[in-house]
């Protein structure tokens, strides 16, 4: 739904390793099944299972649907006035309910990690509007996709890998993993490589669920604030060293004065 944050990291700061980099076929050389058949056995000189490797991409096919988003993505042009004006009144009341129905689950997540609740609300209305707008796109085929095209191989590459590695860990079936079609999974959004780091299991029911489960998706999200830097118990207004944080989420400067802003309504709403 909305442009899809750390991405941009992602493009220009993945970090791919030098045994995966060999083992890896040129991209968009040859068929799509070839390449596949190599990036399966790329997978499992990684370590992942057969079990995984398998249940993950059988079958699989190249999505043409998800080329065109990617070669069709538009510039934007919007100013913060226009973008905050559209995305913040509809979602200020819905977050103050939020806050409310998971008020214990929030006052126990920022006793964790520090961040307030407010914040965490607030990424998650405008990134999925609280987990009603995750994205249908089956998140291996979109990943495999990418890949196999030229234009960013090596990132979406290893963001297949650590789908993978999500599925062998058991959060997640291959079936359940669907989401935007840049691959971005759950309610707020985190590229595979994010899942594996940051997603933990606040719930307490043996898996990660970032499609499902509300205090796993809030923890998660906390947990990447937290690790970049959240400051306890301070502001997060432009300028602040919060607010720098949250341009770790999405480098956008008028994407982080917005989620600001509807913070800080969202935290002043009766």
């Amino acid at each position: 739904m909305i442009s899809r944050s750390r991405l941009g990291a992602l493009f220009f700061g993945a970090i791919i390793s030098l045994s995966s980099h060999a083992l890896a076929a040129p991209c968009g050389t040859g068929s799509f099944d070839a390449w596949l058949d190599d990036f399966r056995r790329d997978a499992a000189a990684q370590g992942i299972s057969q079990t995984a490797i398998s249940s993950s991409l059988q079958g699989l096919t190249s999505d043409p649907a998800v080329l065109s988003r990617d070669r069709n993505q538009q510039v934007f042009t919007q100013s913060y006035e226009q973008f905050s004006g559209r995305m913040v009144p509809p979602r200020v009341t819905p977050g103050s309910n939020k806050m409310k129905q998971y008020g214990s689950v929030l006052s126990r997540i920022e006793d964790q990690y520090g961040v307030q609740g407010a914040v965490l609300v607030a990424i998650w209305g405008l990134e999925t509007d609280f987990g009603a707008n995750i994205g249908k796109f089956p998140t291996i085929r979109a990943l495999a996709t990418l890949a196999y095209d030229c234009r960013r191989a090596d990132t979406f590459r290893a963001e297949l890998m650590d789908a993978l590695r999500i599925v062998e860990r058991g959060d997640l079936s291959p079936a359940e993993m669907h989401g935007a079609w840049a691959g971005e999974i759950g309610q707020t959004q985190f590229m595979p490589s994010s899942y594996l780091k940051y997603a933990v299991d606040f719930d307490g029911n043996g898996r990660r669920d970032l499609l499902r489960s509300a205090p796993d998706v809030l923890a998660s999200t906390a947990n990447f604030l937290a690790s970049h830097g959240w400051k306890r118990g301070q502001p997060w207004d432009p300028g602040s060293p919060n607010f720098a944080v949250l341009q770790q989420w999405n480098k956008s400067d008028i994407y982080a004065r917005t989620i600001a802003s509807l913070a800080s309504q969202i935290d002043r709403a009766p």
